[in-house]
């Protein structure tokens, strides 16, 4: 890639910042976690671009833990909710008790009032209350006993499904699925990840200890907040703003996709290629950035062809093809 996208002032304090954050987060996380930094790297992406994030994998690759310890890093309040297919509304958004001491019902706020939230196993639970916390995700606020009650400003759900087990599940339609800024797959440790795994558990390290294990905040909520503002100072040059509108545009006329993705899609692409670039020190995005982040912005937005079904394909194998087919700007 040529030095084109390369504007010729320096990175701005707040990518600066933004940089610094991602250097240190990761290297208290990694205290807890072993591999998975491409993950690690795109949940802090979620963050600072202030989406949502969809983690899939199988049960045990760190799902749980990694949303745990990136919370301790960040210094953010953490509640988790384990949903099952009983989970009603109100068991996430709060609901009314009658308190016996003051005679009144009194408002008691349900877990969703947190800074991090992790949705385990979201495709558990049913429709209404999958769609009650997407309604809030998407107001960034809850509406309960006729009041309007916002979120935290640093609130972001991680939500995790598994992608083989689908017995007593309710997949989460493409509406909702489009919500979600990042899917990220989370696949099995290297060979060397996994004996570095074992080697600690023998050691004695317990991933419900992580104040045990070292891991401690790398960045205070506030200075979360203010890396958010590197966004609107990472420049994007025409030839790369084209680039992710052609690269959303091209999902909607391969053949071998019924659904492609639609604007919210583009935007969310934008943003995101914008916080990878500020977390990775630099005040430019690059069609390398928008590349690396297709796959995880894009595919979960895609709906198959009969055909593509019929001949084995997954919505990443056929984003490859479209993603090729697109010329990058140099």
């Amino acid at each position: 890639m040529t030095s084109t996208f390369a504007p010729t002032s320096p990175a701005s304090n707040a990518v600066a910042a933004a940089h610094a954050i991602r250097e240190g987060v990761l290297s208290e996380v990694r205290k807890a976690v072993v591999g998975q930094d491409e993950p690690l790297e795109l949940m802090l992406v979620g963050l600072i671009a202030g989406g949502h994030v969809l983690l899939e994998g199988v049960p045990g690759v760190a799902k749980t833990l990694m949303a745990k310890a990136l919370s301790r890093a960040v210094s953010a309040d953490f509640k988790r909710i384990q949903f099952t297919p009983d989970l009603m509304p109100a068991d996430i958004l709060g609901t009314s008790i009658f308190d016996l001491k003051s005679q009144a019902f009194v408002l008691v706020r349900g877990p969703i009032f947190t800074d991090l939230l992790l949705a385990d196993e979201i495709n558990r639970a049913p429709a209404k209350t999958q769609s009650a916390l997407l309604e809030a995700m998407q107001e960034r606020g809850v509406s309960l006993e006729g009041r309007n009650m916002p979120l935290s400003p640093l609130f972001t759900v991680f939500a995790t499904q598994n992608p083989v087990e689908s017995e007593g599940t309710y997949p989460l339609p493409e509406a909702q699925l489009d919500r979600f800024l990042l899917k990220i797959d989370v696949g099995y440790p290297a060979p060397e990840e996994e004996d570095a795994i074992l080697a600690s558990v023998h050691r004695g390290f317990d991933a419900g200890d992580l104040a045990r294990a070292g891991v401690g905040p790398a960045v205070t909520k506030e200075g979360l907040l203010a890396a958010r503002t590197a966004l609107s100072e990472v420049t994007v040059e025409p030839p790369v703003l084209a680039y992710v509108r052609k690269l959303v545009a091209a999902t909607r006329g391969s053949s071998r996709i019924r659904l492609g993705a639609g604007p919210r899609a583009g935007v969310h692409l934008l943003l995101a290629s914008k916080a990878l670039a500020a977390l990775r020190g630099r005040g430019f995005v690059t069609p390398d950035d928008v590349r690396f982040l297709a796959g995880p912005v894009l595919r979960h937005r895609l709906l198959l062809s009969p055909d593509a079904e019929l001949d084995g394909a997954t919505p990443s194998d056929v984003l490859r093809e479209v993603v090729q087919s697109v010329e990058v700007p140099r």
